[in-house]
């Protein structure tokens, strides 16, 4: 039922009379039972259009706010930005989720006009990547070349702010670098100790990466501190005046970084300790010492300002850095909390995070006309539904300011929760370092009664010897008891000898003619008697001091167990004192430093009163002095106006003058430039032409001294100086154009000259011109030095004038084709003779031998195919090179003009005919056993090289898409790889045909071995000193071959006056000699594309 007065309502629209004249006809009401049927009834395009213009106008609302607190927050004004237009920006960027509105702006900003407003852009910034929303980040690295030129731009004035925005914008690089690197790390850097051991991981070599990229960003940080506490220090700034807070402002977010950074890089450090060597770490521990003092600083010094006591709490650091050396100091280590004080609610209406406004009225406006044309005018009675709206308004605006109240209470709970959170982490801090102290204390009570344990041991080991040493005392008691009785036994069968004796004088009583014999007997027994008794009284004494001795010992073992027993508890004893004394000293401690934190306190009070009196004092000084100053200023001004009406006149003829003698400085300036310009070295003249060019310059000089003396007389007509110094700059600018490109083609000695004399021409002109700029110098200006320099190019010229033609160029074109045909003549007769070879290799050896000749002559043979095929190629390049370059020109016209490429391609091409020559040869030695293996290896590294040589000089003039230079670099590659093929079958022929001794010396004595091994050492020695005189002398040899090489150049170059080259001999060497090479030094010279050789006489 809705839909039909709708219906008719835009029937009236646009029925026959106009809407000015008839209003349409207004809706019927019925059936609406609420407000909110009645909003619902909207037509669907009226709601867009009301939505769209609701969103518009919020988008416009938030641009608008965030172009406010941008040009409040970074402008010229040299006080620090304040809080809440840097909170705005943060919360906008959390609104739109990225900081492209604040780019947009800043993009915008005059940075390189002031360095006050480039240093509150950084600060700002810092502030955003801090505080701002994550994809922040990714906004800032597309601006990264804008941050670098505003810092480039400041570094490279002298400004005291624009040093500080140069190393500000390296910071900030530094630090977007870091967090895009590493994405673990937030740009707050506040993440927990398990983050960090998740992004330093396991591999030793990401740590120190890690930490070393943290040193950096510290680096950055501490820089940029202590250039701001210089500048402080340098001006006697007080840190309550705002220009220097305009300063201090940025160290609040570097000190939040630093105290982060600090807690890491300890953390990383303790771990790359616990994985790497203490002295592979001794720079890392520099480093962070001296980080560590610099940071300790700045945190005393930043402490000590009120500035930052009512916006920061600063935590202290450590007496001493962490001892890294030993691990338990990870304990001891606590993490610096910074806490940022609750701040006070600013007296100003907070920023919407949720825009719920209302629109513009002008929006309102256009609102109220589509109401109006769709429902037509309320003819004087008021609707049901404009009630509504506007109740709905009043709700909203409650809710609003509801919501602002809400808004103001969440930011003030969360400022709150962030304190207690910081306070509950010092708490924990405290308590771990509590926990670390503890188990610090166990670890020691551990190692003590370990040393304890270990000291039982030794005691119970003490009582084991005491207990073997009665053992050994009673064994030799029993054995003294059997000694006994063997002594017994002893006199007994001594008793019973003597009674034999006696028998035996009785037999000897019976016969007479035994006694003798008797006697002897008798003696004998008797010397044996007493021989026992001796032995058995010293085996008694050795068994009797050997138990006296036992019995000592066990006594000293004794008295050392009661000695330690007695130690152990006198340490005890000095244990409990220590404590109970660290106790009184911890009192006593905590009593001085309460004491010595309110005389701080007092010192910095009476210490801000004196510099408020000092400040007061030098702003009235400033102030009297600036008063001086203008009224001298007006006097000077005054008379400096008198003065300039008397010498204008003046003034503007030498003012022709001087932008006359500008130019002609510019003309002369842009033709010594040419000189050195490597784009003018194509450029070539004659001497004819140079010749004509001088003397026209010298009749301009005549005419400029004319001029001059002119001027001097009369200052008030510069006329005929002005002409004259026009003309004079362009004809001296052409003479040293044309020198410098008559140099091109000359010999090397007078190019040198001509391009110096050319160049002190220029700087003789610009002297004269420099002089003409100063009224003081004008009357003592002179060109006589200008044309001495003139002289010396016309008398230079005169000497490069062409005296005779040179044979030898015409020459070379044949000598080329000459050389490479000889050189694949070389190359096939090695062929056929390796082959000739080979069969008789085989007729004269079998078995290893046989097999090691024909695997070297297959390698030799498969080199020198290779060589054939590159020098064909070449031959291929050099034709289609002389084709494409020669124009109209002949062959050997072509050759001659490019006599040093010529030279180069011809040693190249000597080079590998006598390369594969003496490869043939030391082949044909080594078959034959008369030769060494080691001369193999060397003639293959003289062929890669005389390869690389002829490729190269092929290479300089052949086009870069050309096939021929493919195939030939192609066929270079091969002839290296056949050349690694010859070395590598010799080294293995050497190693199958080598008889190495067996090394036994099962059956030499130690005496024997020592010996042995002397002489080997000896023989080592000998051996090593024969090595280092023969590397001595190939180094001598090789000089003096490069020596040979430079003195033959230089004789051919003097004998040649009228080309630029160093030529040598062009004979060709025979087959066993060896070409020189160019030296090291020289290299394609793609200046003139060609190839600079050298050529010696062999």
């Amino acid at each position: 039922p809705c839909a039909e007065p709708r219906r008719g309502g835009q029937e009236g629209l646009v029925g026959a009379a106009p809407a000015s004249r008839r209003p349409p006809r207004p809706p019927e009401r019925i059936g609406l039972p609420g407000a909110m049927n009645t909003i619902k009834n909207v037509p669907a395009r009226v709601l867009s259009r009301r939505s769209g213009h609701s969103l518009e106008a919020e988008r416009e609302q938030f641009d608008k706010t965030q172009a406010m607190s941008i040009s409040k927050a970074i402008n010229t004004q040299e006080a620090p930005v304040k809080e809440k237009h840097a909170r705005r920006i943060i919360l906008g960027t959390h609104h739109e989720k990225g900081a492209f509105t604040f780019w947009s702006y800043a993009i915008g900003l005059p940075l390189p006009s002031s360095s006050i407003l480039s240093w509150k852009f950084c600060h700002v910034l810092h502030k955003v990547l801090r505080d701002g929303h994550p994809n922040v980040l990714q906004d800032c690295q597309r601006y990264r070349s804008n941050i670098r030129e505003t810092g480039e731009l400041w570094g490279h004035l002298h400004d005291r702010y624009g040093q500080l925005v140069n190393l500000y914008t390296k910071l900030l690089l530094t630090k977007i670098s870091f967090h895009l690197k590493h994405p673990e790390f937030p740009p707050s850097l506040e993440v927990t100790d398990e983050v960090l051991e998740k992004a330093a991981g396991t591999d030793v070599n990401n740590i120190f990466q890690l930490t070393v990229e943290m040193f950096d960003y510290m680096d950055c940080e501490l820089k940029l501190a202590e250039s701001v506490f210089r500048q402080l220090n340098t001006a006697m700034a007080v840190s309550q005046m705002s220009a220097v807070q305009c300063r201090l402002a940025p160290l609040i977010q570097v000190i939040q970084d630093c105290s982060h950074l600090y807690h890491y890089t300890v953390k990383l450090m303790f771990k790359l300790h616990s994985c790497l060597p203490a002295d592979t770490l001794q720079g890392h521990r520099d480093r962070f010492h001296e980080q560590f003092r610099s940071l300790k600083n700045f945190f005393n010094r930043a402490s000590d300002m009120l500035y930052f006591k009512r916006l920061i709490q600063i935590p202290r650091l450590p007496e001493n850095p962490p001892n890294f050396l030993r691990a338990s100091a990870l304990a001891e280590h606590v993490k610096p909390v910074v806490v940022i004080p609750e701040e006070a609610p600013e007296d100003e209406e907070p920023e919407n995070l949720i825009e719920i406004s209302t629109a513009p009225p002008v929006e309102q406006a256009v609102v109220c006309d589509i109401f109006e044309q769709t429902f037509g005018p309320p003819n004087g009675i008021r609707d049901d539904r404009d009630l509504q709206i506007e109740n709905l308004k009043k709700e909203i605006d409650l809710l609003r300011g509801e919501l602002e109240k809400i808004k103001l209470e969440a930011q003030r709970y969360i400022t709150q929760l962030k304190a207690q959170i910081n306070n509950l982490e010092a708490e924990v801090e405290e308590q771990r370092k509590q926990k670390q102290k503890a188990l610090v204390d166990n670890e020691q009570l551990r190692d003590e009664l370990e040393r304890l344990q270990k000291e039982k041991l030794e005691s119970d080991k003490n009582r084991s010897l005491c207990l073997e040493a009665e053992k050994k005392a009673s064994a030799t008691e029993l054995r003294y008891t059997k000694l006994k009785e063997k002594h017994n036994e002893l006199i007994n069968t001594h008793a019973e000898l003597l009674r034999k004796n006696a028998d035996t004088a009785k037999q000897l009583t019976v016969t007479q003619q035994s006694q003798g014999e008797v006697a002897r007997v008798k003696e004998q027994l008797a010397f044996q008697m007493e021989q026992v008794k001796r032995e058995l009284e010293m085996k008694l004494e050795d068994q009797s001091l050997q138990t006296e001795q036992v019995k000592r010992e066990l006594e000293a073992k004794k008295e050392e167990l009661a000695q330690l027993q007695q130690s152990l508890s006198q340490s005890k004893q000095v244990g409990s004192d220590l404590s109970s004394q660290l106790e009184a000293l911890q009192a006593e401690k905590d009593t001085l430093r309460k004491s010595a934190s309110e005389k701080e306190c007092e010192l910095i009070s009476a210490k801000g009163l004196i510099q408020e009196k000092e400040l007061l004092l030098s702003q009235e000084v400033d102030r009297r002095a600036k008063e001086v100053q203008e009224l001298q200023g007006k006097l000077t001004e005054k008379k400096s106006q008198e003065q300039a009406l008397q010498q204008k006149v003046l003034d503007d003829q030498f003012n022709i003058l001087q932008g006359t003698v500008k130019e002609a400085e510019d003309i002369i300036q842009d033709a010594v430039a040419k000189v050195d310009d490597p784009l003018h070295i194509r450029c070539t003249s004659s001497p004819d032409y140079l010749i004509s060019r001088t003397q026209a310059a010298l009749q301009s000089v005549n005419r400029v001294e004319g001029g001059h003396s002119r001027y001097l007389a009369n200052m008030t007509d510069a006329s005929g100086l002005v002409g004259a110094l026009a003309q004079f700059a362009h004809l001296t600018a052409d003479t040293i154009v044309n020198g410098s490109a008559t140099s091109h083609l000359a010999p090397t000695d007078h190019a040198d000259k001509l391009t110096e004399t050319c160049k002190d021409c220029g700087r003789q002109s610009l002297n004269y011109l420099n002089k003409l700029k100063d009224k003081q110098s004008l009357r003592q200006a002179d060109l006589a030095d200008v044309k001495k320099t003139l002289h010396k190019l016309l008398q230079l010229g005169q000497e490069l004038r062409p005296k005779s033609l040179d044979i030898r160029q015409e020459e070379l074109g044949d000598m080329v084709d000459k050389e490479m045909a000889s050189t694949a003549r070389a190359i096939e007769d090695a062929v056929k003779r390796i082959e000739e070879m080979m069969d008789q290799a085989r007729t004269e050896s079998s078995g290893v031998k046989l097999e090691v000749n024909e695997r070297i002559l297959n390698s030799c043979t498969d080199l020198m195919k290779a060589i054939r095929l590159l020098v064909l190629t070449s031959t291929h390049l050099q034709k289609e090179i002389v084709e494409s370059g020669r124009g109209a020109a002949t062959t050997q016209e072509f050759y001659a003009k490019n006599s040093r490429w010529t030279e180069g391609l011809i040693s190249a091409s000597k080079a590998v005919g006598w390369g594969a020559t003496q490869l043939v040869e030391s082949a044909d030695r080594v078959v034959l056993h008369t030769g060494k293996y080691e001369e193999l290896i060397v003639c293959s590294h003289e062929i890669a090289a005389s390869t690389a040589q002829l490729v190269a000089a092929s290479k300089v003039k052949a086009d870069k898409n050309s096939g021929n230079l493919s195939k030939l670099q192609e066929c270079s590659r091969t002839v290296n790889e056949m050349a690694a093929n010859v070395m590598a079958s010799t080294k293995s022929g050497q190693e199958q045909t080598e008889e190495r001794d067996t090394m036994d010396f099962s059956g030499m004595s130690l005496i024997k071995l020592k010996k042995e091994e002397m002489e080997s050492q000896v023989k080592v020695l000998e051996l090593e000193k024969t090595l280092e005189n023969e590397r001595l002398r190939l180094g001598e040899l090789r000089r003096q071959h490069y020596a040979l090489a430079g003195i033959c150049t230089e004789n051919t170059d003097a004998e040649k006056p009228t080309v630029a080259r160093k030529p040598g001999s062009l004979k060709k060497p025979p087959v066993a000699q060896k070409p020189a090479h160019p030296r090291q030094g020289h290299e394609l010279e793609d200046e003139d594309s060609v190839y600079q050789a050298q050529l010696v006489n062999f």
